[in-house]
């Protein structure tokens, strides 16, 4: 038989997180992130939990590829840009919407020859300092590309560093709105947390809904994990999650006070203890940096991880759980067969991270099933 370990992805997860989003900013339409290949889930396992988005948008051309030959004939839009000219060609051929980031990709439009003008996308860096033209520097870029007869529409775009925490938004969205305020096109701002959490602010320097602007480009809500973990949990946001990692108890070892569990012998019980062996470890993607009290679900209960993480197999304390044992599920993360939930963030907040970040480093060795 297969090693009993499973990845469930909740199309009925999706849909109500991307309606959540919508409820948040409902004059607005939404673009559903998926880069990442779908923030580890799957583009293709996603697609139908997602296709009531207005658009897709996500990094590279073979990522969009996929989106076209799933059959989606709306927006794609590349959160990135182009990367090198030819990518230009894709873009036309595959109708997708792009940003332009740098004057490099101006350069690129102006040496592009198309009979189809592009939709592009001009980022401000308003304080995040990755990608962007700098607020002094955007209306000359924005000239430079409404000059040139490769560009049809000219959308504003940037991204707030701080919608998660106190600093907030409203800075960064000053900025924006003095430098682009008698500029035509749409506006796309908001992140997850600006969506969830400014959607209907009003400030004195912009009186209109103005984080939520003409799109809002959800990742992290969508797939059911808080953006602004631990001040609200996916509860606070009714979000549901979209990724269960399961498996089950292939051993009990039942040992003395003073024995030790794993490598390193980092783990001593201090009284007898049931000790269950899982099959999931860290070739899995469970993060090898959890320690000993990692929540996990044994049949549905609240129990906690013992020991390191090894490889193939974490062990669980068994104590408040006699009857579990060999082929007991247990919920690494999401929903137990039962109902129960464990957030992901709590997992991940036991190792350090993000949900992100375990969501996206699922293994390609866990299979994987689509649960509507």
């Amino acid at each position: 038989m297969p090693r009993p370990i499973q990845a469930t992805i909740h199309l009925q997860g999706l849909r109500h997180n991307l309606a959540r989003v919508r409820r948040a900013a409902p004059d607005a339409r939404v673009w559903a992130v998926v880069k990442a290949n779908a923030y580890g889930h799957g583009i293709e396992r996603v697609f139908d939990g997602l296709r009531g988005a207005d658009g897709f948008a996500l990094l590279d051309l073979a990522e969009a590829q996929r989106v076209r030959d799933l059959g989606w004939r709306g927006p794609v839009l590349l959160l990135e840009g182009a990367f090198e000219l030819r990518d230009l060609e894709l873009c036309s051929r595959l109708d997708l919407w792009h940003t332009v980031h740098c004057d490099a990709q101006i350069d690129m439009l102006a040496a592009h020859k198309t009979n189809v003008p592009h939709r592009v996308f001009l980022k401000m860096n308003s304080g995040m300092n990755r990608l962007g033209f700098a607020p002094n520097q955007y209306r000359s870029a924005w000239t430079r590309l409404n000059a040139l007869p490769q560009v049809d529409e000219i959308s504003l775009m940037t991204h707030f560093s701080d919608a998660d925490g106190p600093k907030g938004v409203a800075d960064p969205m000053a900025v924006f709105a003095a430098v682009t305020r008698d500029l035509p096109g749409e506006r796309t701002l908001s992140n997850s947390a600006a969506t969830l959490r400014y959607a209907s602010t009003q400030t004195d320097a912009a009186p209109e809904p103005w984080v939520t602007s003409d799109w809002v480009r959800p990742g992290i809500a969508v797939y059911g994990s808080a953006p602004d973990f631990p001040e609200h949990s996916a509860a606070d946001w009714d979000l549901q999650p979209t990724m269960t990692l399961a498996a089950k108890i292939i051993a009990v070892q039942a040992i003395p006070a003073g024995a030790t569990v794993g490598y390193g012998s980092n783990f001593v019980a201090e009284h007898p203890m049931r000790i269950g062996v899982v099959a999931c470890g860290y070739a899995d993607g469970y993060p090898r940096i959890c320690p000993t009290g990692t929540p996990v679900l044994v049949d549905g209960v609240r129990t906690r991880t013992v020991g390191r993480v090894s490889m193939d197999m974490i062990t669980v304390d068994l104590g408040s759980l006699p009857y579990s044992g060999p082929g007991s599920e247990v919920i690494l993360w999401g929903r137990a067969a039962h109902g129960a939930l464990l957030p992901i963030d709590e997992v991940a907040r036991s190792a350090g991270t993000v949900g992100y970040e375990l969501m996206c480093a699922l293994a390609p060795r866990v299979p994987v099933e689509v649960a509507d």
